[in-house]
């Protein structure tokens, strides 16, 4: 018995009883799936739910007597061995051996849709990180973002929103210009201009940009900037969007900053809100007043000299995402940023919408790595594209993936490096290639998955590694809830080491000149049961599953 059918069955006992008039309800206040939750404590049953927790007082009862009515129809339910009511009205349910042993069969059954749900069908999804200035490399301070921003997206996805992984190019402004400086001045042999980017990198650039056009260096600086600008930028964009493929992380959209500006966009923004009545002049400045919607200040859109701010770019683009259909946008934003989710918050009411519905600013904070060396390259900063080549991109983003974003974090290089139980990510990747190889191995004796008899999965192993398996839905809905997809690596780790458990205690292939029996069969079920859920699961934070090891 899957979460999902007890989930149903205990919100069909509901209707029923209702119908009978045991419980006072209409048929609205029924929920069509009843959350059902693993108990901290094992010996209190396999399932618990709240559900009369919740429902009683719209029932016109205390929580306990509601337990009572339902859990004498739960009784009744196929599987169901025990409900016992603990507390104010929690019900701890218990399902008998053989209901618990079909998920086994369900899960491969599912396969890479086991653990997908539809709690999040309907919603919009436009999800921004990593968006780091096209003027240079990626580096650590985009890493985590790249990991779990990607991850997000995944957990989300497969709660079943729509999700637009986009990409922010801050490819207008003066950066760009002083980017520009730095290759022109390096193509010249001259040093690095004040304020301008260092790293050999630029040199490389600038050898891309002479090989597109032979001719630059005999142009002026005027003439040759604006075709230094466009070809070292187009260069260095292709390196980004490499190394981002490198680690994994796919975007659905690259925006241009740029062309918002192009399309008059920020002009637009600034009369669309004027609109809305936020808009006011002061001192030859055009301001939008966010005050209003808990800003510390008022922020500038267009200065008295007539240039929009950033803060104008930001307008126009969260209108870009409004009118481009999402109803939510989620932001990703580094641990310097924190001043950004109030104005963000504030362009959102300005614009219409509900701050706490339509607008999210996820905060992330630094990562470091013990003993990673700088790049001399990138000029005296931890690329991306090294921590990849010196870890591995599955050790980078799975321990990435395994902390909450809000928590600092600082990596140790010798601990992923190891091929032992201490290392998170050896752990979970070693248990689905122990899980293929323990396949492979009983189908070489012969042992196929042509019998399946749950009642046979009796083993204390065996339940504790069903259940767990069980758990992996609701982990990955609340996952993307919470947008934590750490608590899927979390989870990973716990059905690995009952996998491992299991392993020791019960055997797949039979030894020797042992019959194969269906008690073989049955367990080849519940090991690529296993195999599925972990590799589903590593799915979801962009890490292989590895065959061998």
């Amino acid at each position: 018995m899957t979460p999902e059918e007890l989930s149903l069955a205990i919100s069909a006992c509901l209707k029923d009883a209702v119908a009978a008039g045991e419980i006072a309800l209409v048929a609205a206040d029924i929920p069509d799936e009843v959350r059902v939750e693993r108990p901290k404590n094992r010996d209190h049953g396999d399932w618990a739910t709240n559900i009369a927790l919740q429902l009683a007082k719209a029932a016109g009862t205390n929580p306990r007597e509601f337990a009572v009515v339902l859990s004498a129809r739960l009784k009744s339910i196929d599987g169901v061995s025990a409900v016992d009511i603990a507390g104010p009205g929690f019900l701890n349910i218990t399902v008998d051996a053989a209901a618990a042993g079909t998920l086994a069969k369900a899960i491969v059954d599912a396969g890479p849709a086991y653990g997908t749900n539809s709690a999040l069908a309907g919603h919009m999804v436009n999800m921004e990180f990593v968006s780091a200035n096209p003027t240079g490399p990626l580096h650590i301070g985009h890493t985590r973002w790249a990991a779990l921003g990607d991850s997000i997206a995944r957990v989300l996805r497969a709660s079943g929103a729509e999700v637009t992984a986009e990409y922010y190019i801050n490819d207008a402004g003066s950066q760009m210009n002083v980017f520009a400086h730095s290759v022109l001045s390096r193509l010249h042999g001259r040093g690095v201009p004040e304020g301008g980017y260092p790293g050999e990198y630029i040199s490389d650039l600038g050898h891309e940009v002479l090989s597109q056009h032979p001719g630059i260096r005999e142009l002026t600086d005027v003439a040759a900037l604006p075709v230094i600008r466009g070809a070292a930028y187009k260069a260095q964009m292709h390196d980004i969007k490499q190394t981002l493929a490198e680690f994994g992380v796919d975007f659905d959209v690259f925006f241009s900053e740029q062309e918002l500006h192009d399309a008059g966009a920020i002009e637009d923004a600034v009369a669309r809100l004027r609109e809305q009545g936020h808009v006011f002049d002061d001192g030859g400045a055009v301001w939008l007043r966010t005050t209003d919607f808990g800003d510390d200040k008022d922020r500038v859109m267009i200065r008295a000299n007539g240039e929009p701010t950033y803060f104008a770019a930001d307008a126009a683009y969260y209108l870009s995402k409004k009118d481009r259909g999402y109803t939510e946008k989620i932001y990703l934003l580094g641990a310097d940023h924190h001043g950004y989710i109030n104005r963000l918050k504030a362009i959102a009411a300005c614009a219409g919408d509900d701050p706490e519905v339509n607008i999210e600013v996820l905060i992330g904070q630094l990562v470091s790595v013990n003993g990673a060396k700088l790049s001399k390259r990138a000029g005296n900063i931890i690329e991306l594209k090294d921590l990849i080549s010196w870890l591995g991109k599955d050790a980078v983003r799975y321990s990435l993936a395994r902390f909450p974003a809000d928590s600092p974090l600082t990596l140790d290089p010798e601990l992923l490096k190891k091929h032992s139980n201490e290392n998170p990510v050896f752990y979970v990747q070693y248990a689905h290639a122990r899980s293929r190889g323990t396949a492979r191995n009983a189908v070489a004796a012969g042992v196929d998955r042509s019998a399946f008899d749950a009642s046979l999965l009796d083993h204390a192993t065996e339940n504790e590694l069903l259940s767990y398996l069980g758990s992996y839905p609701s982990i990955v809905a609340k996952a993307a809830e919470l947008r934590e997809p750490h608590r899927v690596a979390r989870h990973l780790e716990v059905i690995a080491g009952a996998y491992h458990r299991w392993y020791d205690a019960c055997r797949v292939a039979p030894q020797g000149e042992e019959p194969i029996t269906d008690v073989n069969r049955t367990r080849l079920w519940l090991n690529d049961a296993t195999s599925q859920v972990l590799a589903n699961g590593l799915e979801l934070l962009g890490v292989s599953a590895p065959e061998r090891m």
